[in-house]
């Protein structure tokens, strides 16, 4: 461990000494470090100081043996840059396997090769010249960095601070002194970037405690994203390649990781294998969109392939449904797995495993109960140190069904770096398996399965959410300790979504409380849900490349995935015109207006390549929305239908003027007595609505927030429980809707923008008597209300 005088002695400020020795693992490696100069023979580390500080900062876990060769280098003057080192670092992560060739590592980090003045001077005339025009033209606000890059190219192992002095002397010598317009600040252009409709909508800043609320989604969480999966895993997904396993971060080596990789390289062919793996016992939800898309977009994307394995390890909560559900919407979201596997495959397996763990004594049966395992500062097991012999026939006992559940565990001897000591491998479960019957009564655990059965499987990289991280050291300590091939695990943020719960637990209780109808009810945010509220599974992929692949935590406000939705809605949903709530109105002077019966209108009339069209029917009786006529003339905003103001309809070009009003006994107004006249350039109304005419019924739902509170989790802003905090308005049905007969004979999931109200989709609940339209999303605030 390093001291403050060791840490003086390298160079370090008091203030940087200070602040390293709060880092317990940096200040260990830098004093080994220390050592090892000293005993080399290092008496005065001004020359060298600040490269064995940044030695100590950049070393991999997997290269800290080789250490004593780097010190060895920087001493003697072989290593002198950073550069220099970067490179050495490099050659021995890709070097674990095969071992250090002496002469390959000096040439792969520039030992012994000197750049002298004037070869520096030299590359720096050949690039100036290559960009002399450009540099005159642009004078100091030329871009020097792109001087830097490309003598960092021809001239690897130069000294940067010399390189950067010529290039400021060339620059003076060029362009002479900066006048004061070089030295005015200068003006950022703005660039017109093409933004997207959900960006135009509303982009603003995320809410923080300086911010004032508002009710408009923050669109910040797109800034790191993509267009497609394809492009943002090509761009951003910076994994290993392919049998390089070992220049992972924290990657664990042993004598056989060289045989074992070849083996695996050669079982894939060199290709990347995924998986994606649920637990069937419920449903998916827009979490696990994520992880299926990175998943397989990520073998599509390198040209490998991805398996859908069921972890199927707990037969208690496991129905055939969910498997069934679950492969649906892999192939909903558009992916096909190469192979369906089960955990369960792979039981015998991993029960001979456990034996080869118990042998090594690696393993043991325990009887603590799951209370006295539980936390973080419990007690070792009294039977950790049971001999072999007494573990593995007492777990023969437990898979011959010799002892009651919670009666015996097997656990692991290893400590995750969470701090949870010694987790279970296998538990006794008196429930019969789905698949395997009744043949077994003691079931492997995630934490003993997941990792083995990726091994099996050769998965090349086991991609998991962030919450995973913390069983890392299980993973790779399982597979050498079995001495199988060791995958990688790599971890992604989780995504959540605001103002609902994704629990299968709460989805539950939602459902059995009868506050939803089932696991799809469009309320919630499972992908069967998302699907019958007529989401479509292109949005989905989009809404998930979009947001990028970060690692943190991201919790999404609902109104992004709209946005998504609407903007793809928007070129593939035909319009069509529909009415809520319906007044009629009756044409007075219909027949001297000399109109055919049929009209033709174009499904996507912002599109003028797009030729499809839909035939609309046109008679004396039409419908109008409600909402569309006011009685009084008092709302000067108001643009609609009054007693002194006419109204266009939209596509026949009539303008409608109020004759008078029919009124039932209570005085609502149940009829409009119009006169039309077509519409000429000279006298154009101040909006349009839609109407139908010949409308055929259907029910509309129109779905809200299931909850009123952003996190119905949090205890403190719900004290109650989430159950207590629903959203009264978030389902409303209009029974009577009245819908343009072109869509009257729709299929289910069918979808349609209904002009000026919204995008709907068609429910499963529809028969041949009646549509059932579910509201997908509404359209953009401010549409359709004049």
């Amino acid at each position: 461990m390093a001291s403050k005088e060791d840490l003086l002695w390298l160079g370090l400020s008091e203030a940087k000494a200070a602040e390293t020795l709060k880092n317990a693992k940096l200040t260990e490696t830098i004093g080994a470090i220390i050592k090892n100069a000293k005993e080399i023979g290092l008496k005065d580390a001004k020359q060298t100081g600040t490269l064995l500080y940044q030695l100590a900062t950049k070393l991999k876990p997997q290269v800290s043996s080789s250490a004593p060769l780097i010190v060895g280098y920087v001493v003697s003057g072989g290593i002198k840059s950073e550069t220099q080192l970067s490179a050495a670092i490099e050659y021995l992560l890709a070097n674990v396997v095969k071992g250090v060739e002496v002469a390959d590592f000096e040439k792969a980090c520039g030992v012994g090769i000197v750049v002298t003045i004037d070869d520096i001077e030299d590359a720096v005339t050949k690039v100036f010249s290559k960009y002399k025009d450009q540099i005159v033209a642009e004078r100091y606000a030329f871009n020097v960095g792109k001087l830097l890059g490309e003598l960092r190219g021809s001239l690897p192992w130069a000294d940067g601070a010399v390189t950067k002095r010529e290039v400021d002397l060339r620059l003076l010598e060029l362009l002479g002194p900066k006048t004061a317009e070089d030295l005015a600040p200068k003006k950022k252009e703005k660039k017109e970037k093409k933004v997207e409709p959900a960006k135009a909508a509303g982009k603003q800043k995320q809410e923080t405690t300086q911010q004032k609320k508002t009710d408009e989604p923050s669109l910040d969480a797109f800034e790191d994203g993509a267009e497609t999966m394809d492009e943002l895993l090509r761009s951003r997904a910076h994994f290993h390649k392919v049998g390089e396993n070992f220049k992972a971060e924290g990657y664990v080596t042993t004598e056989k990781t060289a045989e074992l990789l070849k083996q695996h390289v050669a079982a894939v062919g060199g290709k990347v294998v995924t998986r994606f793996p649920p637990e069937p016992n419920g449903v998916l939800h827009i979490g696990h969109a994520k992880a299926i898309n990175i998943n397989f977009g990520y073998a599509q994307a390198m040209g490998g392939v991805c398996n859908l394995r069921f972890d199927d390890t707990n037969p208690e909560k496991e129905e055939e449904k969910f498997f069934t559900a679950i492969e649906d919407m892999v192939h909903w979201l558009g992916y096909a797995p190469a192979k369906v596997t089960h955990s369960s495959d792979n039981f015998h397996q991993l029960y001979h495993w456990a034996i080869k763990l118990i042998e090594k004594g690696l393993a043991y049966v325990c009887h603590q109960k799951v209370e006295e395992m539980r936390g973080f500062e419990v007690q070792l097991s009294p039977w950790r140190e049971r001999p072999v012999k007494e573990s593995l026939q007492l777990f023969e006992d437990m898979k011959h069904g010799k002892f009651d559940e919670g009666e015996a565990t097997l656990r692991l001897k290893l400590t995750l770096e969470e701090g949870k000591v010694d987790p279970v491998a296998y538990r006794i479960k008196y429930v019969p398996h789905h698949r395997t019957g009744d043949e077994w009564c003691i079931y492997p655990t995630y934490d003993y399965t997941h990792c083995l059965c990726d091994s099996i499987e050769n998965i090349t990289h086991s991609l998991c959410t962030k919450e995973f991280q913390s069983r890392r050291s299980s993973y790779y300590w399982l597979c050498n300790a079995l001495d199988i091939y060791c995958p990688v695990q790599w971890e992604y943020g989780r995504l959540n979504v605001s103002y609902t719960v994704v629990s299968k637990r709460k989805i539950l209780k939602l459902i059995t409380t009868k506050t939803v109808a089932d696991w799809d009810d469009p309320r919630l945010f499972t992908l069967t849900a998302l699907r019958r509220r007529g989401i479509p599974s292109e949005a989905v992929n989009r809404f998930i490349a979009k947001l990028g692949l970060t690692m943190s935590q991201m919790v999404i406000d609902p109104h992004l995935l709209d946005a998504t939705v609407r903007d793809y809605l928007n070129v593939h949903a035909p319009r069509t015109m529909a009415v809520l709530e319906g007044l009629k109105l009756t044409i007075e002077n219909f027949d001297e207006l000399n109109l055919p019966s049929t009209f033709e209108v174009p499904d996507f009339p912002s599109d003028v390549n797009d030729t499809r069209k839909h035939t609309v029917s046109v008679d004396k009786e039409i419908f109008i929305e409600k909402t569309d006529y006011k009685s009084d003339d008092s709302d000067k905003s108001f643009r609609r239908l009054t007693p002194k103001q006419p109204v266009g309809l939209k596509h026949i070009g009539l303008v409608l003027r109020l004759v008078k009003e029919v009124k039932d006994s209570v005085g609502n107004v149940t009829e409009l007595v119009v006169h039309a006249t077509k519409m000429t350039s000279e006298e154009k109304p101040k909006a349009f609505i839609h109407w139908v005419a010949k409308p055929v019924s259907a029910e509309v739902r129109l779905y809200d927030r299931l909850f009123k509170s952003k996190n119905p989790e949090d205890a403190q802003a719900v004290p109650g429980g989430f159950l207590t905090d629903i959203n009264p308005d978030s389902l409303n049905v209009l029974y009577n809707a009245l819908i343009d007969q072109s869509v009257a004979k729709s299929k289910v999931y069918d979808r349609f923008q209904f002009e000026r109200i919204g995008f709907f989709c068609v429910d499963r609940d529809s028969n041949s008597s009646k549509l059932v339209f579910n509201r997908t999303v509404m359209l953009k605030d401010g549409a359709g209300k004049n």
